[in-house]
């Protein structure tokens, strides 16, 4: 709105009274800028590669993920993991996100085995139930993301094995050398 000053004479005296209009000013470049109102930006779909590296799981998830599975665990889940090895070796060979996992899927499956055969038990069992809770994350197909979802569903699958493999480093090297000197 532009302000006019308006004098007016009554009885001799000048008067000086601002009066606002409804007038608008002169628009120039910069005035529009400042005044125009911002559209959204168009955002085209981002492609299957970006989309792969924008969806990721929280480390802080996936190792609550793990301990509330570690903590539950039974013998029956135990042996649900041995029974369906042939299942899980195949989601860890596939590629994807848990294929950079193989060879670790690998030696945690033998630690389970070792374990509930009773040939190595120089271990924790919380390191059991933790292993055995990720590798059961695997299996399920309802957790954080769906499996259903194609690519993007075995992402926090692998955050979760990747929690669990920095858990139970420690343990695993150890199963590792006693495989070695008894293999």
């Amino acid at each position: 709105m532009a302000t006019k000053k308006v004098t007016k004479k009554a009885s001799g005296a000048t008067k000086k009274k601002t009066v606002k209009s409804k007038k608008k000013t002169a628009s120039t470049p910069a005035t529009k800028k400042r005044t125009a109102k911002k559209k959204p930006a168009v955002t085209k779909k981002p492609s299957k590669e970006k989309a792969k590296t924008e969806i990721r799981v929280s480390k802080k998830k996936a190792e609550e993920a793990l301990r509330k599975g570690a903590e539950r665990v039974t013998d029956e889940d135990v042996q649900q993991v041995l029974d369906k090895a042939d299942e899980l070796r195949g989601r860890f060979e596939s590629g994807g996100p848990l294929g950079k996992f193989a060879s670790d899927f690998m030696l945690l499956l033998a630690l389970v085995r070792a374990y509930w055969n009773k040939s190595y038990r120089d271990v924790p069992y919380w390191t059991i139930a933790a292993v055995v809770a990720a590798l059961i994350y695997v299996i399920n197909p309802f957790d954080m993301i769906p499996d259903a979802i194609p690519f993007i569903g075995y992402v926090d699958d692998a955050a979760v094995v990747a929690a669990c493999i920095a858990l139970v480093r420690k343990d695993l090297r150890r199963f590792q050398k006693w495989q070695a000197a008894n293999a």
